[in-house]
């Protein structure tokens, strides 16, 4: 405790980027409570407080709370090395190469502490470095609270609650933007999104989820660098993807990404048919509804997401392979595979969720085959309730499988006497045409012909 302490009072304390002083929000002059903080973050707090460090809440959380939101995550910002939070914590583990961060593990949740970092030109080749594009892929090194500040992307994500005194410091004029319900980014606007171009995705992120505006100078810039994306590895951009579709704010958001022209860099091949009027019908629906579930504290389902993007492509290549005398179900999958492979190279999507979104899309081809005990195995299959919803939301769309959508609903809420019903008029497979036997020679005889 005293060595940290000592630590910081003989560090050199260099003076804030263009001597700009922040501004102290006193505890009586913000919304933030202390019960509203999650317990195992406040510990961490504590700890590094106690142990001479510097020791903030920042970014989305302070955001959310200020907002009025409840944060999913505490994220921590302290002066102490890496090295040096794990000698505090026990259950520390460090992680990471572009970014060197410390998890104080407390359970099943997870608290991620970072080290202040300082700019990326003060960086020497082993701690950091940037690509020829400009964007950054390491990025240790270490400085002030100060420094800490102007690397932050939004003035609204670059509060910080400090546990010393319950404070919040703002460099930025963070406090004023969120009162004001703006989004604009810190600094230069081209610099700071050529660094990590996948703060695009972030700002289209918080404006949808916080109903906020977005600055001209940041919004010009929006509408000029989605190509950026094409510089970002799949692992990070379907990392973002998630996030941008689990916030509760998936319609507004989905409207953004194709304001911004930043959803054909993240699903090519559903953008080139969204002109189609049930294309867009369906993913009307899907989202609007799965805004209905975040809201109601239900459960989103990746899967179900992602097989609801792709399925008018994967429908649309399957009836293409089917013109050229594909069988139906081979065309389905034939379809599925050429475009989960293309989907893949821009977002790299896990194996496990790959696995169900081809199970949602082939039981609608199962759907369509409404006999005997193959009714009752695609009911009791694992995704079939994800694969039901998708029919329903195909029908509400205009594509023509209302009646099988209904012969379902029946199937799926009835008893089984009703079930036993549905099956005997449901559709009947098709009775395979006997093939006229052929005339064969007849063998000649095995025999064997006495010598004479």
């Amino acid at each position: 405790m005293l060595k940290g302490f000592l630590k910081r009072l003989t560090k050199e304390q260099p003076t804030a980027k263009n001597n700009i002083q922040p501004t102290i929000i006193p505890r009586n002059e913000h919304s933030i409570s202390r019960d509203a903080i999650n317990r195992n973050a406040l510990k961490v707090l504590y700890r590094l407080h106690s142990a001479g460090y510097g020791a903030y809440l920042v970014g989305g959380c302070v955001r959310d709370l200020l907002f009025g939101y409840r944060p999913k995550d505490f994220d921590i910002a302290t002066d102490a090395l890496p090295e040096d939070i794990r000698k505090l914590f026990k259950n520390c583990r460090l992680i990471g190469k572009r970014f060197r961060l410390a998890h104080i593990i407390f359970g099943k949740e997870i608290i991620e502490v970072a080290t202040f970092r300082t700019h990326h030109e003060k960086a020497h080749e082993q701690h950091g470095k940037k690509s020829h594009h400009g964007m950054i892929i390491r990025d240790n090194v270490y400085g002030t609270l100060e420094d800490d500040v102007w690397r932050r992307d939004f003035t609204i994500n670059a509060l910080y609650y400090n546990i010393a005194d319950f404070s919040v410091v703002d460099y930025v004029g963070g406090m004023d933007d969120i009162k004001n319900k703006l989004l604009r980014i810190i600094g230069d606007p081209e610099q700071r999104f050529l660094e990590d171009p996948v703060r695009l995705l972030r700002a289209v992120r918080f404006l949808g989820k916080l109903n906020i505006h977005v600055s001209p100078e940041t919004e010009k810039l929006l509408n000029q660098l989605s190509h950026l994306l094409q510089h970002v590895s799949p692992a990070r951009l379907f990392q973002e993807v998630l996030k941008l579709f689990q916030e509760g704010a998936t319609a507004p958001t989905f409207q953004l990404l194709q304001k911004y022209h930043l959803f054909e860099q993240l699903f090519p091949q559903t953008a080139d048919v969204l002109n189609q009027p049930e294309t867009r019908k369906l993913l009307d629906e899907a989202l609007t509804s799965t805004d209905a579930r975040a809201h109601e504290g239900k459960t989103v389902s990746p899967a179900f997401l992602l097989a609801v993007f792709l399925w008018r492509p994967v429908l649309q290549h399957a009836l293409q392979l089917q013109a050229e005398n594909l069988p139906s179900y081979a065309a389905l999958e034939k379809a599925l595979q050429t475009v989960l492979l293309i989907q893949t190279k821009q977002l790299a999507i896990p194996r496990a969720l790959l696995v169900s979104i081809r199970e949602i899309c082939m039981l609608q081809h199962h759907f369509n085959h409404r006999h005997g005990s193959r009714s009752y195995r695609s009911l009791e299959h694992p995704r079939f309730r994800a694969a039901y919803d998708l029919l329903l939301l195909r029908a509400k769309a205009g594509e023509p499988v209302t009646e099988v959508a209904e012969w379902w609903t029946a199937f799926h809420l009835g008893d089984h006497a009703q079930r036993e019903k549905l099956l005997k008029n449901g559709n009947k497979p098709a009775t395979l045409r006997k093939r006229p036997r052929r005339f064969r020679k007849k063998r000649p005889s095995t025999t064997a012909v006495p010598a004479k």
